[in-house]
């Protein structure tokens, strides 16, 4: 089984809402590092999983529209508490309709909030 993975960092806002979570329930922000990994066990015509340049297009369009936003504000996000857990599938879930190419048996996005947490969702394609 192939893995390519790519990283970004940004950095978002959020406020935790339906518990008491101290300074959490406030807005705030995290410098997250989203790295993605693409898993597969073919590889194509030149020897590649997938094309990089065009799965960090992708990426960085997904970046881009979380980057210094307000994740509350998000329609992704109505009723929703913004965890980490909740914007690592929603992450992985859009990447996984954009990154289209054929190879790619299974995607996964690991989403650090901080150098101590993290959380990660898989798509099986």
């Amino acid at each position: 089984m192939y893995t390519l993975g790519v990283r970004r960092e940004f950095i978002a806002r959020h406020f935790l809402i339906g518990g008491d979570w101290g300074a959490e329930n406030f807005p705030n922000s995290h410098h997250y590092i989203l790295e993605l990994q693409l898993k597969g066990s073919h590889l194509d015509q030149h020897g590649y999983l997938v094309d990089i340049v065009d799965v960090e297009k992708h990426l960085d369009d997904v970046v881009g529209y979380y980057n210094e936003q307000m994740l509350n504000e998000k329609p992704e996000f109505a009723g929703l508490n913004p965890s980490i857990e909740h914007f690592s599938r929603i992450l992985a879930q859009t990447l996984n309709e954009r990154i289209t190419a054929k190879n790619i048996s299974k995607l996964k996005v690991v989403l650090w909030e901080h150098e101590n947490a993290w959380a990660a969702f898989s798509v099986e394609r």
